[in-house]
């Protein structure tokens, strides 16, 4: 450790062995005597250059020389000047012949002449990139000059380095001296620069002159001589060529000639270079100065800016964008100084990169993106999510990005909430089963019951892409109660679709049993559902269902016994266009279809608010509804009622049948339970699907001629599953009814959470019966048992106009008088 201090501090170590770090290959150019290597850290692997200067005698003018440059480079520091990383001298044989050597450590650097020829610019995009690099270097030059009263002596092409992210350095510090009258000679070392690089003063060793002209002198007629080699694209030969301007652009010409003026004193000061010219006024050079700058503009600056960056960077050099701007702006996005459309130049600018490139250096600041506070940039992860979700590994989804993103389940942004639903079709897959089962159907159980129609519908179509990624224990006890017990209850007839389309496309998760005795049911219900398309859906799944039923029954009658025939039924052919549409609904962004303004991913479409009232959703479904079918009359096929309105029967919520409370079952009660095999009149049934949900006690007997769906609020305790993110129950002068928070079910059982409670009856061996026989499928959505023998039928049958009422009323009177 003392030798290694030893070498940073003064200069010289015990040796080459005592180098921490392996020399590579040479590059072809270097400035001078010296050599310049490829280099790697011994410890980390990282990349550095190694300069190296070999001499026989200890007393070489090249070793003094070398020596100088390494102190001035050690003591020296700015942005555009090579960054000094270690030094030392070593005694190498080379053969039989010892030589002192001198090694210099620096940041990863490639010589100016041949990162130009690597790059290959031309036109534009050449004199762009050659503007920012005289720009950088007229920087240092003016460190050096004014700042410093120091004189470089040898600005070329030789002396200019690029680093990994295309800046321009000034090195080769051997010559370096302070501008001081009392020194003579005042450049110690001057006979190291090439004849064709010194100006006219200087050839003539005229010190007196140089001592009377100003600091920058020397130094800018170097620059003039940089210009020239590079747009001529070769090294200079002698100082007659500076004359010939046919290669130098004519908007630098002004500025090229003042910086070779004859006479010493009127050459131009490099620190007025980039500032006088014409030239360095490019889409490069003030997009870079603005990107370094970034902290110092204003909220309103920094968003024009990004929103023009996207289409700025493909006019600009492509390797440039790349390596200079894209760690500028990944930088400027992780520290927060960026703003959310800083996003979507990064995106765009990282579409360019190789997937190994992308995964280096665009996705860790993506990761670290996810845990901002500013719902901007959460938004615009979300919508950009499908360009870089597949490049997360599991791992990185499951411990770092999802326990961020989950956070917008529960926002009072409903578009906030999509956008997060949305995202989980690409970061499901990469989730494990704790997570899944543990925590995202959990958000996903509270989203089925969303205040916004458009969230519950694509609540249920999410389900329908992930079921398979759910193990089998859980797609048992979740999607039957989640597509059935609420999706097909909905008053938003887009959601009732969603529900029969997700059936169909998971079919091949249920056996026969759950589908005679779970799926049939609910579904042939829809085939008199008022939404045209939802009846259209309802007839496929229903023919769907009826032939795998028959498929069931043809393999029993073959004798393959009722195990193999009761197993998981494959999706067929004809239902495939079912799942296409749950997944392209979310996945294509911008297609017209009959559901885009549910599902659409383009982030322009406007999205019910969170604070929309419940008649703005009752129209978006009319229009859909009207859309689908254009062929129905208003008289055959009346529109569900607004949910704010009550009819006597509590009251509603958001036109939605909130499968968490004990009135689960209601609304189907009509339904006899399996053993009993009564015959149901299609009536009923019609009056089963627009009724509202009523708790069991209070039964009312009407006609059936008027049936308006009806809704009750819920109850604002509620257990963990339905707590701080569930929707709040909207305010009504209606009485609430006495219904009961889901909290009696386990947090494993979500969708199981939504099954209908037992009946509040007398009679305690039929609750038992109706609720608690686990081998009965209906038991999650069976009618109570009537609370009294004598009470006719058809008085618990249908809601409809109050006359049935009356009409009981009045017969009682007459039992009474009698």
């Amino acid at each position: 450790m003392f030798k290694f201090l030893k070498g940073v501090v003064a200069g010289s170590g015990a040796g080459i062995k005592d180098l921490p770090y392996n020399i590579g290959e040479p590059f072809s150019s270097a400035w001078g005597s010296w050599t310049h290597y490829r280099g790697t850290n011994k410890d980390d692997g990282s990349s550095v250059s190694i300069f190296s200067l070999s001499a026989s005698n200890n007393q070489d003018g090249h070793l003094a020389a070398g020596r100088n440059g390494v102190k001035r480079l050690r003591t020296v520091r700015h942005p555009n000047i090579l960054s000094f990383l270690h030094s030392t001298e070593a005694e190498v044989l080379d053969g039989s012949i010892s030589k002192l050597t001198i090694y210099i450590v620096t940041e990863p650097v490639t010589p100016l002449s041949e990162k130009i020829k690597e790059l290959g610019l031309e036109g534009t995009q050449r004199d762009e990139y050659f503007a920012w690099g005289l720009h950088q270097i007229s920087k240092a030059v003016s460190f050096l000059n004014n700042d410093c009263k120091l004189v470089h002596g040898n600005v070329c092409l030789s002396s200019v380095v690029v680093t990994q992210t295309l800046d321009w350095k000034l090195h080769a510090f051997d010559v370096l001296s302070e501008f001081n009258a009392n020194n003579d000679p005042m450049l110690q070392f001057e006979w190291l620069i090439g004849s064709q690089y010194k100006p006219m003063e200087l050839s003539k060793s005229d010190w007196q002159t140089i001592k009377k002209s100003p600091p920058w002198a020397i130094d800018s007629w170097g620059l003039g001589c940089l210009i020239y080699e590079i747009f001529s694209g070769m090294r200079l030969a002698k100082t007659e060529e500076l004359r010939n301007t046919s290669a130098i652009p004519k908007s630098l010409l002004p500025d090229y000639q003042r910086l070779l003026s004859s006479t010493p004193s009127r050459r131009l000061n490099p620190s007025k270079l980039s500032d006088n010219s014409e030239y360095f006024h490019n889409k490069l050079v003030e997009t870079i100065q603005f990107m370094e700058i970034l902290n110092l503009k204003d909220s309103v600056e920094k968003d024009t800016f990004f929103r023009k960056l996207p289409n700025l960077a493909e006019q600009l050099p492509r390797q440039i964008v790349l390596k200079k701007l894209l760690p500028l702006l990944s930088s400027a996005l992780e520290f927060g100084s960026a703003a959310a459309p800083a996003l979507t130049a990064l995106l765009k600018m990282g579409s360019w990169l190789s997937t190994e490139e992308f995964s280096i250096k665009v996705l860790p600041t993506i990761v670290k993106l996810f845990a901002s506070n500013d719902r901007a940039i959460r938004v615009s992860l979300l919508q950009h999510i499908d360009q870089f979700g597949e490049s997360l590994s599991a791992q990185i989804v499951d411990e770092q990005v999802f326990p961020h993103v989950a956070t917008g389940f529960s926002d009072t942004s409903a578009f906030l909430r999509e956008l997060t639903l949305k995202s989980m079709l690409i970061l499901a897959p990469k989730l494990s089963q704790r997570t899944i089962s543990g925590s995202l159907l959990k958000y996903l159980s509270k989203l089925q019951v969303d205040e916004e129609p458009a969230i519950r519908t694509n609540t249920t179509i999410l389900l329908g892409n992930i079921a398979s990624y759910l193990n089998e224990g859980t797609r048992k006890r979740v999607l039957i109660n989640a597509f059935t017990v609420r999706a097909l209850r909905d008053t938003f007839s887009p959601a009732r679709a969603a529900g029969v389309m997700a059936l169909s496309a998971t079919s091949s998760y249920y056996d026969m049993t759950e589908i005679a005795t779970r799926i049939l049911p609910n579904v042939v219900v829809l085939a008199i559902d008022p939404d045209g398309d939802v009846r259209a859906k309802a007839f496929q799944a229903i023919d769907h269902f009826l032939l795998v039923a028959k498929q069931h029954h043809e393999k029993l009658n073959a004798g393959e016994g009722p195990d193999s025939a009761s197993g998981g039924t494959p999706l067929l052919p004809g239902n495939a266009s079912l799942l296409g549409w749950a997944m392209s609904s979310l996945t294509l962004k911008g297609k017209t279809s009959e559901y885009a303004l549910l599902a659409s991913g383009n982030s322009s479409m406007p999205l019910t608010s969170a604070t929309s009232n419940a008649s703005s959703v009752i129209d978006t479904s009319d229009v859909i509804a009207a859309h689908s079918s254009p062929s129905m009359s208003a008289p055959d096929q009346p529109q569900p009622s607004s949910p704010t309105s009550t009819d006597g029967w509590g009251e509603p919520e958001n036109g939605l049948f909130h499968g968490d409370h004990d009135s689960d079952k209601e609304g189907w009660d009509d339904l006899d339970p399996l053993e009993e095999q009564k015959p149901t009149p299609l009536s009923n049934i019609q009056a089963a699907q627009k009724r509202p949900m009523v708790q069991p006690q209070s039964q009312v007997t009407t006609s059936s001629s008027r049936q308006k769906p009806a809704l009750k609020a819920p109850k604002e305790e509620e257990d963990d599953l339905w707590g701080a993110i569930a929707a709040p129950a909207p305010k009504s002068a209606a009485k609430s009814l006495n219904v009961k928070p889901a909290s009696t079910s386990s947090d494993d059982d979500l969708w199981g959470s939504i099954a209908a409670p037992p009946p509040r009856s007398a009679s305690k061996p039929l609750k038992k019966t109706v609720v608690d026989d686990d081998s009965d499928p209906w038991a999650a959505i069976a009618a109570p048992p009537p609370t009294t023998r004598a009470k006719p039928l058809t008085l618990g049958r249908g809601r409809g106009t109050k006359a049935a009422p009356k009409l009981g009323a009045q017969r009682m009177d007459r039992t009474s008088s009698s």
